[in-house]
């Protein structure tokens, strides 16, 4: 779908530092920065723990678990989010000395999400006396009702948002509980479970823990290279709070302290380990955890984060670029069948539904979410791809739902449950991105009505596709030290977007390589610059009758052998 092209209209900025480059200035206000404080990124910045409802009585009773030696199991999940988390958890224990504590992940193709009754039951059997759920579990009522019956105690760490009651655990942290102080509502799960192992710190200090048993006190910063990776990969908004966790742990994997898991992820993907920036996380680091949690056990993604030695770590860290590259032919293969069956529906841009709802027996559930965002993103449309439950159950399957602005996507599905009794077995998400499941046979239905009810709450503005820039640059400003600048000015992301501009262009060059992307040469002011779009319709492109073109563009450096270029990222382009 071809974007419209919004420029932001100037705002006031006077109240950012006047040191501060002019255009990063005017940036920085456009995305919402009310004063310099904002800007520090310091750990001392930091959101006070103490404001996390429920997180005293959290670390109080993890206190009392490690006091009495207690087995501890941390109940993970399968996304990037949950394998940081769960790492996190893991590994911030170990810093106070304890041995009593291991994890468990469910596997989502046999026991489903969160804390299930299956999950409780194979932990109580493995001796688990206090449950730790990270980045899940606000949701999981029956999980916890059968882990109260078996005499555990349960806390639920998790950033979901919460459904009109809560599961009867022994705490639970979330800074999304209607009564939560905690000023940052947008915290990773991840970021959730870094903020309970300081608080837990605290709890120990308190005890005289560290000086009882002869331990030095940890220093809790040498996890943020964990929370950095996984507030990015789970893309949740980049406030002021959640960019100094990034940058945090960003700059300490720059200065070569970061796990050996991280380091061979890092070499695996071919990145700068020196020059990391937070999309690293998003398109290179996160998708290869997240594919073992899609294709086979996340418990493969977490041990390598928890590898010990960088020889361990390279030999999992190549293990899962493999099912990565695997988890892209299934996804490739699904888009262009989901794709297809679009074509045989006869839609087409001026014929399209205000929601998409679509479904195959043989698509694989791993990889559902990933497509459902790539059909979200050609047609600009709020879109659900189902897949078989597993194997074994064919009667019912399960959803991945991806959302535009406009449309928030948990509340919408609250409300269809609400109104077609049954319809949806369960659902559970945010504004952007939610799961749910429903009987096969129900589908055609549930179609039906997601699209009856998403026309009823999305306005037809909406519908179309919109990039917002920064306005055109002066001829000046295309350079490597400017580029060099927008980097250093980070870390950007979700609700703090990288600063896109746009221009017309002369276009000298263009072709296509690796199958699908447009390498081009452009021109402005007599000065030619190299340019490359991924994953442009080839349909359309190269377009050898264009001689001109409107481009939307970001600034990134390339070095290849050595040498640093400055290359346009092509967000957008339009023929003149």
């Amino acid at each position: 779908m071809q974007k419209q092209i919004i420029q932001r209209t100037p705002i006031n900025d006077q109240h950012i530092d006047n040191n501060i480059h002019p255009i990063i200035k005017q940036i920085y206000a456009q995305r919402g920065v009310k004063h310099n404080q904002e800007l520090s990124l310091k750990v001392s910045q930091l959101a006070d723990v103490n404001a996390l409802e429920g997180i005293t009585l959290a670390s109080k009773l993890l206190h009392d678990a490690i006091v009495d030696n207690q087995q501890i199991f941390i109940i993970g999940d399968f996304d990037a989010d949950g394998a940081t988390s769960t790492a996190l958890m893991m590994e911030g224990l170990s810093l106070f000395g304890y041995q009593h504590h291991q994890f468990l992940v469910p596997n989502r193709f046999e026991y489903g999400y969160g804390l299930s009754p299956e999950i409780v039951e194979i932990a109580h059997q493995q001796g688990a006396q206090t449950l730790v759920t990270v980045d899940s579990g606000i949701s999981c009522h029956a999980g916890v009702e059968k882990a109260k019956s078996l005499g555990l105690t349960v806390i639920i760490t998790d950033h979901h948002l919460p459904g009109n009651r809560l599961p009867k655990a022994d705490a639970i942290v979330n800074p999304n509980l209607a009564n939560c102080q905690f000023p940052s509502k947008a915290l990773a799960g991840v970021g959730v479970a870094f903020y309970l192992m300081l608080a837990l710190r605290k709890t120990l200090r308190e005890q005289d823990y560290f000086t009882n048993n002869g331990i030095t006190e940890p220093n809790i910063a040498q996890l943020l290279d964990l929370v950095a990776l996984g507030t990015v990969a789970d893309v949740v908004p980049l406030d002021a709070n959640n960019r100094i966790l990034v940058q945090q742990g960003l700059n300490r994997i720059r200065a070569g302290y970061t796990r050996p898991g991280i380091q061979a992820l890092i070499e695996i993907a071919k990145r700068d380990q020196s020059q990391l920036v937070a999309s690293d996380f998003g398109f290179a680091i996160g998708p290869r955890i997240n594919a073992a949690g899609r294709l086979d056990d996340m418990s493969f993604g977490i041990n390598c984060l928890l590898a010990n030695d960088i020889s361990s770590a390279r030999m999992m860290a190549t293990e899962l670029d493999g099912l990565n590259k695997s988890r892209r032919e299934i996804e490739q293969g699904m888009q262009v069948e989901a794709e297809a069956i679009m074509s045989r529906l006869k839609f087409d841009q001026d014929n399209l539904p205000f929601a998409i709802a679509l479904f195959q027996e043989d698509w694989h559930q791993g990889v559902i979410g990933i497509v459902a965002g790539r059909i979200k993103e050609k047609f600009h449309r709020p879109t659900i791809v189902f897949a078989p439950a597993s194997d074994d159950n064919t009667q019912e399957i399960k959803g991945s739902a991806r959302s535009i602005e406009g449309l928030h996507i948990r509340d919408l599905l609250e409300h269809i449950s609400s109104n077609h009794e049954g319809l949806i077995l369960k659902f559970g998400g945010h504004a952007m991105a939610a799961g749910l499941s429903i009987k096969t046979e129900r589908f055609d239905e549930f179609q039906q009505r997601f699209d009856h009810y998403a026309q009823q709450w999305i306005k037809a503005e909406d519908l179309q596709g919109k990039l917002f820039s920064d306005g055109q640059l002066a001829i000046t400003d295309f350079s490597l030290e400017f580029a060099q600048l927008i980097r250093d000015s980070g870390p950007w992301g979700q609700h703090f977007p990288e600063p896109l501009f746009d221009d017309e262009f002369i276009l000298v060059q263009q072709r296509i390589v690796g199958e699908k992307h447009l390498k081009l040469v452009v021109q402005k002011d007599d000065v030619a610059f190299d340019a490359i779009a991924f994953n442009v319709d080839i349909k359309a492109w190269p377009n050898h009758q264009a001689q001109r073109a409107h481009i939307a563009f970001k600034l990134d450096i390339n070095e290849f052998r050595g040498r640093k270029n400055l290359q346009l990222m092509v967000e957008n382009i339009t023929a003149l």
